[in-house]
């Protein structure tokens, strides 16, 4: 609003520019979903690093793929990770420790609870009765409470805590700091335990010093394909549409469980279909592992429709990965590729863009020491015009990513989402604009609107072509914006809807190369 004109003299108006910065999203933000050996249920937790993992969620499990899908991800390059635990209920889910006075949980269920341990300390007068004063509680109210998962040393200590309701109550302490257990009830202080531990033992191996669980928890039966896409997990946000609460993920990795004595199990192939959708919804690409029955050529091709998915924001990559298993003494044993690849996308992101295809030479599979099946030329000839993506060894690079199809990659299908970087560049993009145009809403939708919508769209989109992302030598042949009133009628504005075209020409990958020889005959001289 202009301001008031009282006074003779100058007035300063700082006039809107229009301008509102469209800022690319995240490209390689992968998200795990599958069964670990701790660490909170059905919740996204974003991890940096497999150390974060290890802390978080156990680390490696003989029982399940997840933790080596993790670490092959952050090994091979990636930088960022959404884990969602899933844990299919039993008779008793977590382990629960005692002291008379107080219960204890253990934070989230699972067997790992079992090697927790409970310590209560009596605090020392003085200085107890300073401290009960300061704190406005009786001394004889006041103990320290300790925890220690004795399976990876990590203790937790809560001092000068009580039982009553209040800011120093040891339910809040726990609440607020612990990431090992949970109190279930405190009515009255508990006794402290022996302060020294008996000859020859630790406080922590010592009944009298320390109290073990008192409830242990049952071991973890197998999960089945209900636990991740059943009836009334995309209502609870339970399993895989965990990932309802997460911001924003690009790439979607379910890697295998174990089973126990049974080997590796195959159940992401029973909901590949539904798993496929939630990309579509989400705007990300799922990697699909292959079975362990595609244990060659012909089987792969064989049973490519067993995964009842041809969506485009899915690609499945072959073989299987050989590597070092540190469970097992370092013995060679089978993994599931998609860590390995997710790494690739977010290392090739990073170094090239989201318009790169994951493949080539400089994709090599860090950590493999070998693949099931050795792939030729020709067995790639046949696999890959099916959408099927090779993971080959070759000499000098090692194991490298040889393939970037979607399942709409068969030739057959003549789809416009063939290749990965194009499916993912445009995902970017949608993304993006999604977040970025959401001041429109509201907005008067007439003439004004509409050149400032060109204006910051047309910015990201320049931006993008200025780095490679699009085809042609002028911003005119790589890509479009267009919002005017050929685009919204006065129909459309009656209804309260503005319509923007967007459109852009996308690199393809070079996937064939063609090297023409020929012999020059000696030109007769005239």
């Amino acid at each position: 609003m202009p301001a008031t004109l009282t006074y003779p003299g100058v007035y300063i108006e700082e006039v809107p520019s229009g301008v509102r910065t469209i800022t690319g999203v995240a490209t390689s933000l992968a998200a795990f979903v599958g069964r670990a050996a701790r660490g909170p249920v059905d919740e996204p937790v974003t991890i940096s690093s497999f150390g974060e993992f290890e802390r978080r969620f156990g680390g490696l499990w003989a029982k399940s793929g997840l933790g080596f899908a993790v670490r092959d991800f952050f090994q091979n390059g990636g930088a960022q990770a959404v884990i969602v635990r899933v844990f299919k209920s039993a008779s008793q889910d977590a382990a629960k420790l005692e002291r008379a006075g107080v219960k204890l949980e253990a934070i989230s269920p699972g067997t790992w609870g079992n090697k927790l341990r409970l310590r209560v300390v009596a605090v020392p007068d003085p200085p107890a009765a300073a401290i009960a004063e300061s704190l406005g509680v009786e001394t004889d109210q006041l103990f320290t409470l300790i925890v220690r998962d004795t399976a990876t040393g990590e203790e937790e200590m809560f001092r000068n805590v009580v039982v009553a309701d209040g800011p120093h109550s040891v339910q809040r302490a726990v609440a607020r700091q612990s990431r090992l257990v949970k109190v279930t009830e405190a009515t009255a202080r508990p006794s402290p335990h022996a302060e020294e531990p008996a000859p020859g033992k630790t406080v922590w191996d010592d009944d009298d010093a320390s109290s073990a669980v008192a409830t242990a928890a049952a071991a973890e039966p197998d999960l089945e394909g209900g636990n991740f896409t059943g009836s009334g997990t995309r209502e609870g946000k339970k399993g895989l549409y965990a990932l309802e609460k997460a911001d924003i993920f690009n790439v979607l990795c379910i890697p295998p469980y174990k089973a126990s004595g049974a080997g590796w199990e195959d159940i992401q192939v029973s909901i590949v279909a539904d798993a496929a959708k939630y990309c579509e919804d989400r705007r990300a690409l799922l990697i699909v592992d292959p079975p362990s029955d595609w244990n060659d050529k012909a089987s792969a091709k064989a049973h490519l429709g067993d995964l009842n998915s041809r969506s485009k924001n899915a690609a499945v990559y072959f073989p299987q990965v050989r590597q070092a298993n540190p469970l097992n003494a370092g013995q060679i044993e089978t993994f599931a590729p998609c860590g390995a690849v997710a790494g690739i996308m977010a290392r090739t992101d990073g170094a090239r863009g989201v318009w790169k295809a994951p493949a080539g030479l400089d994709a090599t599979i860090s950590g493999a020491a070998g693949l099931t099946v050795n792939l030729t030329d020709a067995d790639c000839g046949e696999l890959n015009p099916l959408g099927i993506n090779c993971l080959r060894s070759v000499p000098a690079s090692g194991r490298v990513v040889w393939g970037a199809r979607t399942l709409q990659g068969d030739d057959r299908l003549a789809s416009e989402w063939k290749y990965v970087p194009v499916r993912r560049l445009a995902l970017f993009i949608e993304e993006s604009l999604y977040r970025g145009t959401q001041w429109v809403v509201f907005e008067p939708n007439d003439e004004p609107l509409w050149s400032q919508i060109r204006l910051n769209v047309g910015a990201f989109m320049h931006n993008l072509f200025r780095q490679g992302a699009f085809q042609g030598q002028t911003p005119r042949d790589a890509y479009l914006v267009k919002c005017d009133k050929e685009t919204t009628t006065q129909n459309d504005v009656n209804l309260g809807i503005v319509n923007i075209i967007v459109g852009f020409a996308p690199l393809k990958p070079a996937e064939f190369v063609i090297i023409k020889i020929q012999q020059l005959a000696g030109q007769a001289q005239t």
